[in-house]
């Protein structure tokens, strides 16, 4: 059968791929479109497969919260170079995870690729993704905030390196979406806390920083009888550091995030804690 140049043209609308490649599997395939499909898709995850060994750190951080503001999920998925990761297709294909997700609530990410949105399984998005792009794709990990008492607050940052979830009880949907939790995600995206509060963190890390503490001091030439005196400060510094409630809040200089919401409490007229957050920094190492 004849290859045209139309039948070439139509192949590369549906899938995306090269021009040469599309002639190919047009060839391979006898004219067959579904077959040149299919062809181009298996080209797609073979080429993804033989880069299984080259990093994929670039991509991007979705977020999204359900309409009630009860739920949320945050997903990364990765890429190799930011050129691919700043694409259309890759940015429907990382927003289309996000919706599987919220929608089927799957336990793993081999449970996730078995899923169906936007009528088709994540396996057959993924393989029309590589076909498009040729290069390494990874669903990294995601992960779904529930709130029953509460609301979730989403927020994403830096073109979508860094994406963050917070659940907060005493707002309702509005102020998650873009009042006061909006402002503390805001500040858990560019703060990097690591803890709610001081009473989170484990005694050996405590521990740990008062010892490095003490030996700074001394190493410093400080007097003994002060040494203590300076590491219980510098720990005081830590947990402005480390502890969400005890951090200056970015948009005021002034007060902490502990100060923000005692303000904000008053004038939701009850009180607003926060539950818990989640953090995601495209790319960084994970436990």
């Amino acid at each position: 059968m004849e290859i045209t140049s139309e039948m070439i043209k139509n192949l590369r609308e549906k899938t995306g791929a090269g021009m040469m490649d599309c002639k190919r599997a047009l060839e391979a395939s006898s004219g067959d479109m579904n077959a040149a499909i299919e062809y181009l898709r298996k080209k797609g995850a073979a080429s993804g497969a033989k880069r299984a060994d080259r990093a994929a750190k670039e991509g991007m951080i979705v977020t999204r919260v359900a309409a009630n503001g009860k739920s949320g999920v945050i997903v990364e998925v990765n890429c190799e170079t930011d050129f691919v990761g700043r694409s259309d297709d890759f940015a429907a294909f990382a927003h289309a995870i996000a919706e599987a997700v919220e929608t089927h609530r799957p336990a793993s990410v081999e449970a996730l690729m078995h899923v169906t949105v936007k009528g088709k399984t994540v396996t057959e998005l993924y393989n029309d993704l590589l076909a498009k792009v040729g290069e390494k794709v990874e669903i990294r990990r995601f992960n779904v905030v529930d709130s029953s008492e509460g609301s979730v607050s989403a927020y994403t940052h830096l073109g979508n390196k860094i994406g963050v979830l917070v659940e907060m009880t005493g707002i309702g949907t509005d102020a998650a979406a873009t009042g006061a939790g909006r402002d503390v995600a805001m500040q858990v995206a560019a703060m990097n806390p690591l803890v709610i509060s001081r009473d989170q963190i484990e005694r050996s890390v405590i521990e740990r920083e008062l010892d490095i503490y003490k030996t700074q001091a001394a190493n410093e030439g400080k007097p003994a009888q002060i040494v203590e005196k300076i590491a219980l400060g510098r720990l005081e510094k830590y947990y402005q550091e480390v502890a969400l409630m005890e951090q200056t809040f970015i948009k005021d200089s002034g007060k902490t995030i502990k100060d923000f919401l005692a303000e904000a409490s008053k004038s939701s007229g009850q009180p607003i804690t926060i539950k818990r957050f989640r953090r995601y920094h495209l790319g960084e190492e994970t436990k």
